[in-house]
């Protein structure tokens, strides 16, 4: 399994092509095959998941009842939004336009490690975003990371 951690700021050139730092790409597993799936991500980003933790993802999307209402507007959702995209030899994804006005992305990007996947994020997006929090990071950490049982 992947795990990606981190945070870096990369360009997007005319074409739409970003390198993907050196760090994300040695978490990327073989099994992979060098392609990641775009996707819309939570709260105006891009998601790019790795082939492979894709592919557990699907595992659990055929699973939904697609009878039920909000099952099946979740899986059109994703799935139309979904595209694979390999890396080149110079280690680039093309990030198709769609996905690039959908985030707001112009120029600089900054990308974040997100344990099984990378977000793509506009930067003063993505630091409008760690700003709205009205709790400071250590209430968030120790509500998020309270055990069970104390422990």
């Amino acid at each position: 399994m992947a795990f990606y951690k981190g945070q870096e700021t990369y360009s997007v050139d005319s074409k739409g092509r970003l390198n993907i730092p050196a760090k994300m790409r040695r978490a990327l597993s073989p099994e992979a095959l060098n392609t990641f799936v775009l996707t819309r991500g939570s709260d105006r980003c891009v998601a790019a998941y790795p082939l492979d933790e894709w592919r557990r993802y699907e595992l659990e999307y055929a699973k939904l009842n697609q009878y039920d209402e909000q099952s099946r507007f979740f899986l059109r959702t994703v799935l139309a939004w979904s595209e694979e995209v390999e890396l080149d030899g110079q280690q680039r994804i093309m990030v198709p336009k769609k996905y690039l006005d959908f985030a707001g992305i112009d120029g600089k990007v900054v990308i974040v490690g997100m344990i099984d996947h990378i977000e793509l994020w506009q930067p003063e997006e993505f630091e409008i975003y760690l700003s709205k929090s009205e709790a400071s990071y250590e209430q968030v950490a120790s509500q998020v990371m309270q055990r069970p049982n104390g422990q």
